[in-house]
């Protein structure tokens, strides 16, 4: 039964609704349809399920876009559920007829050994034998019959032929593989000797110019250069650290990306390019024609090759290939049945709708500014908590180390906490870091419960006046539940203010499957009614892909968190925003 049909505006303006009288939708399945699906480029989907306390809906939507509405239909999910179970009753009702329909082949083999049912056990042995050895002549072309030793009496053909094919190809395989070419191996050997190297051609080697390590000489004179690389000691035998003052460089978070403003008349041309042979089909005088005159309204034919060529560039640009076709399918959704203006090429409207969408998704749905939350953490009397989680390997303790030299120089105290009581090490790396920006860090060793630590760091910095506290954790695989579950009792039992995803800038399509199952992990194994998920994205590693920037893209398009820091080399000042404009650029390049 239909709870509701709406129609409304691109805008928001409600022109007209219908909908059940005395039985209102719970919950705001309407406006949670607009924020997490139309607004979030998600429009390509075929349908959204919307749950709410006692109650589940399923809405479906479609776009007028030359009159610019949207019309929607709500539905309760039972429904859904009826129509699945019709299916799948037919279903089994075919798959009953078949069987029926199917009849099994007479044993007249097994019919006889019925009949000699009186024999003893060491004659059924040696009619089985016989039985599954003996085999009719007529039958060698064909396939041989087995007999099965089921009760159920039903045969299994062996087809001979395709299987000595199989064979056959694989020795053939093999032996290819294992044959070589003398005459290659008479023109690198000179006389019966074999040559020391080959040599590609156009390189020549300079024996001259080989650079060899230099020895060495050990003797009673005192050493020309230094040869102790460890950190001094001081009397007391601990280890002395560099301190890194706050003013030894200003953090790139505080500096304003310059970005060039060109025109996008070099995408535009990319795109005409990858569609000229679609293009080229039309011919030049009716293209032209329809340039000028403008045409009626696209169709899903006229805007395929500037998709297909889009999505390609997407994924070139490390985009994962189920975000980039969802997408394309989006922005074709958005602009199909839509009239197409004067002096305006098919490509360049596509291309202006996908940077538009590209803009909307990277920007934040929400403003997460981290020094106004502080001070007013601060005004409460409480520290603001921040807990890094990811993957192995992925940079958390160093850009948590950033993270904090950051907030050192806008006067904010800061602690650290240790809570990677897992992987050897984690610890003095992070007390390495501590001593060298000299702020304080509350560890308690390994094989400790991480959530325990991390409360007892948090009650310690309320006592000294720590504004902030950065929990650094182990890294763990998705996949890993052990893991899971010990993260998700930490959140849970701290309540941190802020969870950030630390994940790597060089990943493509893993991007969507780790951030998807750490929310979905974080959701499953969580205890209370409303679970904390990730709540913003810090992206390591972004010096090293030059343009290849769309995992940026993915793992904001799966999760719909903010990208709120991105590494960007191995010094404390490393650290900088996600400038929207330039990743928007750099996908479209």
């Amino acid at each position: 039964m239909l709870e509701q049909l709406l129609i409304f505006t691109r805008g928001g303006l409600i022109l007209w609704t219908c909908k059940e009288l005395g039985n209102a939708l719970k919950g705001s399945p309407i406006d949670t349809l607009i924020r997490s699906c139309l607004l979030e480029e998600r429009s390509g989907a075929a349908s959204y399920n919307y749950d709410a306390p006692g109650a589940s809906y399923t809405l479906k939507w479609t776009f007028h876009n030359e009159l610019g509405l949207v019309f929607v239909a709500v539905y309760q999910r039972i429904l859904h559920l009826l129509q699945l179970r019709m299916e799948a009753e037919a279903r089994a009702e075919e798959l009953k007829k078949s069987k029926q329909m199917v009849k099994p082949v007479n044993n007249s083999k097994k019919q006889g050994q019925a009949q000699k049912a009186g024999f003893d056990k060491g004659n059924k042995k040696r009619e089985g034998s016989s039985a599954a050895g003996g085999g009719d002549d007529n039958d060698e072309g064909k396939g041989r019959k087995l007999e099965n030793g089921n009760s159920n009496g039903k045969n299994f053909e062996i087809d001979e032929p395709r299987m000595t094919a199989a064979v056959n190809g694989k020795e053939n395989t093999s032996s290819n593989f294992s044959a070589f070419d003398v005459s290659k191996l008479q023109k690198r050997t000179k006389g019966g000797k074999k040559t020391d190297t080959v040599v590609n051609k156009g390189s020549k080697v300079d024996p001259k110019k080989k650079v060899t390590k230099k020895n060495r000489v050990w003797d009673d004179a005192p050493p020309e250069t230094k040869l102790d690389f460890t950190d001094p000691v001081d009397g007391n035998g601990n280890e002395k650290m560099e301190v890194v003052p706050a003013s030894q460089g200003e953090s790139m978070m505080d500096v304003e990306e310059i970005i060039s403003s060109d025109s996008g008349g070099e995408e535009d041309d990319n795109v005409q390019k990858d569609s000229k042979p679609e293009a080229t089909k039309k011919g030049w005088f009716s293209s032209m024609f329809q340039s000028i005159a403008g045409k009626a309204n696209l169709e899903k034919g006229d805007l395929e090759p500037a998709l297909k060529a889009l999505k390609d560039r997407l994924m070139t640009k490390n985009v994962a290939e189920e975000i980039a076709e969802k997408l394309c399918e989006s922005v074709a959704a958005s602009l199909e049945g839509k009239k197409l203006a004067s002096f305006t090429r098919v490509s360049s409207t596509v291309q202006a709708a996908m940077e538009e969408a590209l803009v909307r998704i990277l920007t934040p749905r929400r403003s997460i500014d981290i020094l106004r939350d502080v001070h007013a953490a601060k005004e409460q009397r409480k520290p603001y908590v921040v807990v890094f989680v990811g993957v192995n390997g992925v940079g958390k303790s160093t850009n948590l180390a950033k993270v904090a030299y950051w907030l050192l120089q806008h006067n904010v105290s800061v602690m650290m906490a240790a809570c990677d009581t897992f992987r050897s090490g984690a610890v003095e790396q992070l007390r390495t870091h501590a001593c060298r920006l000299q702020i304080p860090i509350f560890e308690k060793g390994y094989e400790k419960d991480p959530a325990i630590v991390a409360k007892e760091a948090i009650q310690e910095a309320t006592r000294n006046g720590s504004d902030v506290v950065l929990v650094d954790t182990a890294g763990r695989m998705q996949d890993n539940e052990p893991l899971m579950r010990a993260l998700s009792k930490l959140i849970y039992l701290n309540n941190p203010d802020l969870v950030l995803f630390v994940g790597e800038a060089l990943v493509g399509n893993d991007a969507v499957d780790q951030l998807s199952k750490f929310n979905q992990k974080l959701a499953d194994l969580s205890t209370s009614s409303t679970p904390r998920l990730i709540d913003g994205i810090l992206l390591t590693k972004f010096d090293t892909i030059d343009d290849k920037v769309g995992a940026a893209l993915s793992m904001v398009y799966i999760s719909g968190a903010p990208v709120m820091f991105v590494g960007c080399g191995q010094s404390y000042t490393d650290l900088k925003k996600l400038n929207v404009k330039s990743i928007v650029k750099t996908l479209l390049k």
